[in-house]
């Protein structure tokens, strides 16, 4: 099963360049029907490029704050000078929204 899911830029070129391995969603309906060895096909908001990859591991966390504990942030797609902080991810997704779906890493590999 291919999935489709959007990204902003940076992220989308770190997981190009393959450094970011862990791609992080609110466990939402959508992301609920992710599973092992599908294939999510990424959509560069900015320039509509597209980039596919498969599905190595699914986890799921009750937070940000909990998940980031648990990986490397270069994985993450942060870069070796940036600070992680799981806040960074409150831009995308509301508190009260983390708190009804849980979050979920996804483990994924360029193809």
């Amino acid at each position: 099963m291919t999935h489709k899911m959007k990204l902003d830029d940076v992220p989308f070129q770190n997981i190009k360049k393959g450094t970011k391995k862990i791609e992080l969603r609110l466990n939402d309906e959508k992301r609920q029907k992710v599973k092992e060895k599908d294939l999510i096909e990424f959509t560069n908001r900015e320039k509509n490029e597209k980039i596919t990859v498969k599905v190595e591991g699914i986890y799921k966390y009750p937070n940000f704050e909990e998940l980031y504990k648990h990986f490397d942030k270069k994985d993450l797609g942060y870069d070796e000078r940036e600070k992680a902080s799981p806040k960074d991810m409150e831009k995308y997704y509301k508190k009260e929204e983390q708190d009804q779906y849980g979050v979920v890493a996804i483990k994924i590999q360029k193809i």
